[in-house]
């Protein structure tokens, strides 16, 4: 079974940026498409962004668009999220996930059903 394991967070004052890092092991040889989740204290998770295997194509919520920013490197088997311009309402733990990748590309947007594998999570906190 793949183990993925977060690192990068920390703490940050509003308008800085951080890079966050996801290490895949176990997966095999097989694709995968990746995604970012959040959750607040006391707040659902919710969708952050998605990346297929091959890195082309990339899914942003609204509330993050233009200032994150996902890509892999499958060589070294990473995920990266480089946040930038960060707010307050960015503070949350954040998680990597993974699923076997399917042709339907558009499933890994918002939905937490296509991801099997996920990390611990890795806090960011934003300071105002």
């Amino acid at each position: 079974q793949a183990q993925l394991a977060e690192s990068g967070g920390g703490w940050v004052q509003a308008g800085g940026a951080l890079s966050l890092s996801c290490t895949a092991s176990g997966r095999g040889f097989s694709r995968y498409a990746s995604g970012w989740f959040r959750q607040a204290p006391g707040k659902e998770r919710e969708f952050v962004a998605a990346i297929t295997w091959g890195g082309l194509r990339q899914f942003y919520s609204d509330s993050v668009k233009g200032r994150f920013t996902i890509s892999r490197d499958n060589a070294k088997n990473t995920v990266t999220l480089q946040m930038n311009s960060l707010k307050p309402e960015d503070t949350a733990v954040y998680y990597c996930a993974e699923g076997l990748e399917t042709s339907d590309f558009y499933a890994y947007y918002r939905q937490e059903a296509p991801y099997d594998y996920w990390g611990q999570g890795t806090q960011v906190t934003v300071s105002s």
